[in-house]
């Protein structure tokens, strides 16, 4: 890999396996473009990713990538799906032969491909540089501007320093971890006047040092949207995973002031999945945190305004207004509202593992603490999709994984696909009738205890890691008194609301409720949160996009 010397210019990357190839497009875009960006070239899909990477620590910005389509071992397409993960805003160009046209094509699907450009690019004046030139004017354009990396000095074993890396890394905001114990992370907390008793240590970009900070102090510093801009909008969609995504990008680019307020991070559920295989459009599979950024780029370019780490406690209705309140008192107000607050994954009431979550038990995938499986023995519990997902991505690099499954096989719960994948991979096993009796361990998980379901026969096994995936819980209890919700917690709408033909109580306009409208009118659900719904990506996104269009049918009649 060669690179031009300063560091302080905006990046071309480049990579071709055919060194002759790779020197030519190096020379032309150094030739074009060298005084104001520096060019760098790699001859391999690894060798670019590792390069990225270490642009990304130090920094750097990354404007244009181009990748030959035809490379061993990885081929372009799937150099630049991994390149998204580590720089999404970059524009991304495939190169490639006549004949692979087709494959280009499919890959604007796969991995949003801004342009292709077929060989041989000369003239570069005609061919090269006008491509380039729209996507570097594209790139400035764009509101994907890097934030200056937080620094953050935290314990391994505390369950606040990984809830503020997952809440960090979720929201796409550059980090760079250091252990209190390490002689970097001793510099950072003497600086900051810190002794290393209260952790986690926030440094953010501009050098101001957040203390145990929490979620909603941290966005405030690193440029994620917390304060509404308006009192009174159209539509106030509550909830940032597929459905709310979906009814935000549906709303903004319908012409409604739409505003989206979510309490963590953009993707509920899905955003933390490593992979996801069978949603329409994307044949290969695409992760969590790719269809989560694509979709709240798209939300944002179509106007729709994101909150970030702004909790919800109550809704309030006042003749035509629908209101919303946040845990610090304020409100916001609108026409209508769509609820897709999705689930959260329910506790397993097991001795020892509330003192162990966040230290080596972890609820969902937890992606940040991944790296730090690698070569440990990691046990997964659950049998539906999202606990098979998890399992084949650690597999990637720990010495084995384990699935712990209450029921007696998998094809109850998880899709085909997945099980065939689990089944082929060789350090994945799974024990069916096993739940986790207890957890053991000093500050960290260290073992678990486990049981056979039948027998009742126990097993205590070493463990250093555990992701659970146990079932949904609705978060919903803050609607109580206000909307119907079943038994379980999960918000009833439309029909099911009425199995007698009647309307539900206290409803007074002379019509049903729509389809996915609670018993407050002007209020819809979308997503998990619903009684009886599909629990799927596809179906969230979809009820969604159904959710706004019962919206304007109910602005239409109000």
């Amino acid at each position: 890999m060669t690179q031009a010397a300063s560091p302080a210019r905006t990046v071309i990357l480049t990579v071709d396996d055919d060194p002759g190839v790779s020197r030519a497009v190096a020379r032309d875009l150094r030739r074009r473009y060298g005084e104001g960006h520096r060019i760098v070239r790699a001859e391999s899909g690894d060798a670019a990713l590792e390069a990225l990477r270490e642009l990304k620590l130090r920094g750097d910005q990354v404007a244009v990538i181009l990748a030959d389509y035809r490379m061993p071992q990885m081929n372009g397409i799937e150099f630049l799906e991994q390149a998204l993960d580590v720089y999404p805003g970059a524009r991304r160009v495939l190169l490639t032969a006549y004949a692979d046209t087709n494959a280009a094509i499919d890959a604007i699907n796969v991995i949003d491909l801004d342009h292709y450009l077929l060989k041989p690019w000369d003239p570069p004046e005609e061919k090269l540089y006008p491509v380039v030139d729209d996507l570097l004017d594209a790139w400035r354009a764009s509101d994907y501007r890097p934030v200056g990396a937080c620094k953050v000095v935290g314990h391994r074993w505390s369950a606040r320093s990984s809830g503020v890396r997952e809440f960090l890394a979720r929201n796409q905001v550059p980090y760079r971890w250091y252990s209190s114990d390490t002689q970097e992370g001793q510099r950072l907390l003497a600086a900051a006047g810190q002794d290393g008793q209260r952790l986690p240590l926030v440094v953010t970009p501009d050098g101001t040092p957040l203390v145990e900070p929490e979620d909603h102090e941290i966005a405030a510093h690193v440029g994620l949207a917390t304060t509404p801009t308006s009192e009174f909008y159209d539509l106030v969609v509550i909830g940032g995973g597929p459905a709310g995504l979906g009814a935000a990008v549906y709303g903004a680019s319908e012409g409604l002031r739409t505003v989206l307020v979510e309490r963590s991070a953009t993707g509920g559920q899905a955003g933390q999945s490593s992979r996801i295989e069978n949603y329409l459009g994307f044949p290969d599979g695409v992760s969590g945190g790719q269809l989560t950024d694509r979709a709240r780029r798209q939300a944002a370019k179509f106007g729709a305004e994101i909150l970030t780490a702004r909790e919800v406690t109550g809704l309030e209705v006042t003749g035509a207004s629908r209101t919303i309140r946040f845990s610090d008192g304020s409100a916001i107000s609108a026409h209508a509202v769509i609820l897709a607050t999705g689930v959260s994954y329910r506790q397993l009431q097991a001795p020892g593992l509330a003192e162990l979550t966040g230290c080596g038990v972890f609820y969902g995938s937890a992606l940040t603490e991944a790296a730090a499986c690698q070569g440990h023995d990691v046990y997964i519990v659950g049998g539906a999709n999202s606990a098979g997902q998890a399992a084949m991505y650690l597999a990637r690099g720990a010495k084995s994984v384990t699935l712990l499954v209450r029921g007696s096989s998998l094809s109850a719960s998880m899709s085909h696909y997945l099980i065939e994948q689990i089944g082929e991979a060789s350090n994945i096993s799974v024990r069916t009738g096993t739940v986790v009796e207890s957890a053991h361990g000093d500050g960290h998980l260290e073992q678990l205890t486990l049981r056979d379901v039948e027998s009742g026969h126990t097993e205590l096994v070493d463990a250093q890691w555990m992701f659970l995936f146990i079932g949904a819980a609705p978060l919903t209890d803050w609607l109580e008194g206000t909307v119907l919700r079943d038994g379980r917690g999960f918000i009833v709408a439309g029909p099911d609301m009425t199995p007698d033909g009647q309307p539900p109580r206290g409803w007074e306009l002379d019509r049903p409720p729509y389809h996915l409208e609670t018993n407050v009118p002007g209020v819809f659900v979308a997503g998990d949160a619903r009684a009886e719904s599909a629990k799927r990506v596809a179906s969230a996104v979809g009820e969604g996009a159904m959710a706004v269009m019962l919206v304007h049918r109910y602005l239409e009649q109000s």
